[in-house]
Parts: structure tokens; C-alpha cells; sequence
């Protein structure tokens, strides 16, 4: 099992995602004589597990089933243990997109956190790139290493505990992306530049406050940063239904009434239309990403 290669069979030692309903998920380490509990029942690790196909059905103690799927980063991304907010899927694919991120880029990141962005990063940039993640906290640096080596992509990401504000990524003139989520972006910029190559790249910085976004933008801009842009991405889902609407009447003049289309007519006098309604609430803000190229030096 890899975050970036699929494997056909679960293995001992292999972190799986068991799908108890779409919005119901939770990911444990697959461990010979383990056990795990959920609403339906035990999961016994060596019988029910170990040698199963991917997505395969497994029936727990108290005969209800849940499905076990192999991890992706959109998967992990809502099934993680959250030890800071997380950026989910709808910021993150506009992410990896904007930072035009391919195989064998090289891409600088702050804050690491729960490391939701760094694996669909690694997904992104793998098998030859490299991540460069530094996160400011000792024990949530020291968690986010482990569970890199325990999802088998540890070979492709370099973790730092240090203060990216004064200390940098650790690296200059490498990184084809660079990524920020601090408190303070303003303050890493220099170091961003440092770190990205001299042919340029692009950044991106996550922030709640338009404030920020303001005085980042300034510092972008102090560096010969161009093509600044910020956007901030918010998901509607919309409900899709049938309505039935009265047919118009015309006149006698008007000709046939309308009897064939997609939809079956219900009565003479009425049309099936298939419509959405926008939800009663909308997800409110999370933050802006402000995007910005470096030119070549």
C-alpha cells in the first residue's frame, strides 16, 4: 500500500479507509491479530482483512458490512485525525492546478499541519519530485513524518521543524511551486523566492483575512512577484428534481400539443422539467488563495 501506488490486496502494516457510508469513513492501520470496532460490528484484522481485494464487502461481528478502500489523499483528507484545520478537496485541486504542479516538481510547503495538502502534493509530483514541508510545531512535525513513512511516500518528502518566517525552507533555488498556510505570509516571502528556481515558478498563499491577503500582496509585489491573483473557492451543491409545469395554451391556432421529448408527459396539461434548487445555507468562508508568478532572474 502507497498514497501514490495502488495495490490490488491488503497487507499487514497497510492504512486502509473503511467506508461505512459517505459521510461516515475512518482510516486504521491494518495489524496481523488487530481488531477494530465500528457501529456494525467488530473488524477482525487477520480474517477479515489481510489478503482482501481492494473494495471488497467485509461483514462485521454484528452482520452489518462496510466496504475497505485503498487510501488517496481525497479520502485521507476527510477521514484524517485533525490536529490543526484542514484545507479540504475543493482548495486543494485548485491548488495543485494553479501551481501547475506535474511528476518531478519540486515544491516547497508551510505549515505542514495534518498534512492533508502534502499528500495530494506528493500524489501530484511523484515518482522523481520532492516535497520540502516545515512545520513550526515539534510534536505535529514529528506525528506528520510518521505517518509519510507509514503511508510509504517518507522518500519523497524532507519534513523541518523550524520557523519558516526566520528560517526558511532550508533550501535555495530548487522549488518549481511553494506553498504557504501561516499566520504571517508576509514574512516568508523573501525566503519563497530564495527557495524557488532562478528560471521561476509559481506560489501560493492560503489565508482567512482579507488583511492578510493585502499585505502579502504587497510583499509579492516588492519582489518582482507578477500576475497576482486571489480567488476564493466556495462549493454549492445544488439538488436536482422534476417539476411539473402547466403546458402553455396558444390558441387553437397553435397546432399539436407537445407529446414526445426526454421526459414522459404526465397529463395533457403538464410538462415534466428537471430543475435545481441551491441549498437553504450556503458553506460560509473558509480563506483566500492569492496566486503569484516569479519571473526568471
Amino acid at each position: 500500500m502507497s498514497f501514490v501506488e495502488y495495490s490490488e490486496k491488503v497487507q499487514d502494516g497497510d492504512v486502509v479507509i473503511v467506508y461505512m457510508g459517505h459521510e461516515s469513513m475512518m482510516q486504521l492501520k491494518v495489524q496481523a491479530g488487530g481488531q477494530t470496532q465500528t457501529r456494525y460490528g467488530a473488524i477482525r484484522h487477520s480474517s477479515d482483512l489481510i489478503g482482501l481485494r481492494y473494495g471488497s464487502k467485509v461483514t462485521c461481528s454484528k452482520g452489518g458490512w462496510v466496504r475497505v478502500l485503498h487510501p488517496t489523499p481525497e479520502l485521507w483528507t476527510v477521514s484524517l485525525p485533525h490536529r490543526t484545520q484542514i484545507l479540504y478537496t475543493t482548495d486543494i485541486a485548485t491548488i495543485t492546478m494553479m501551481l501547475e504542479l506535474k511528476p518531478g516538481a519540486v515544491v516547497c510547503e508551510s505549515g505542514t499541519g495534518s498534512g492533508s495538502l502534502s499528500h495530494a502534493i506528493l500524489r501530484s509530483i511523484a515518482p522523481t519530485g520532492h516535497l520540502h514541508t516545515v512545520e513550526f510545531h515539534q510534536q505535529r512535525a514529528e506525528k506528520v513524518e510518521e505517518e509519510f513513512q507509514e503511508h510509504r511516500v517518507g522518500h519523497l518528502v524532507t519534513v523541518r521543524n523550524q520557523d519558516v518566517c526566520s528560517d526558511g525552507f532550508g533550501v535555495a533555488g530548487v522549488a518549481d511551486a511553494v506553498f504557504l498556510d501561516i499566520p504571517s505570509p508576509w514574512d516568508a516571502v523573501a525566503h519563497a523566492h530564495t527557495a524557488m528556481k532562478r528560471h521561476g515558478g509559481r506560489l501560493c498563499s492560503f489565508s482567512p483575512c482579507i488583511e492578510q491577503v493585502q499585505k502579502t500582496c504587497e510583499s509579492l509585489s516588492a519582489l518582482g512577484f507578477l500576475d497576482l491573483l486571489t480567488l476564493e473557492v466556495v462549493l454549492r451543491v445544488h439538488t436536482v428534481r422534476t417539476l411539473s409545469l402547466p403546458m402553455p395554451e396558444f390558441g387553437p391556432d397553435s397546432g399539436p400539443a407537445l407529446s414526445e421529448g426526454p421526459f414522459p408527459s404526465p397529463s395533457p396539461a403538464s410538462l415534466p422539467v428537471r430543475t435545481t434548487t441551491p441549498p437553504r445555507e450556503t458553506a460560509g468562508h473558509t480563506g483566500y488563495l492569492t496566486f503569484a508568478t516569479k519571473p526568471r532572474t
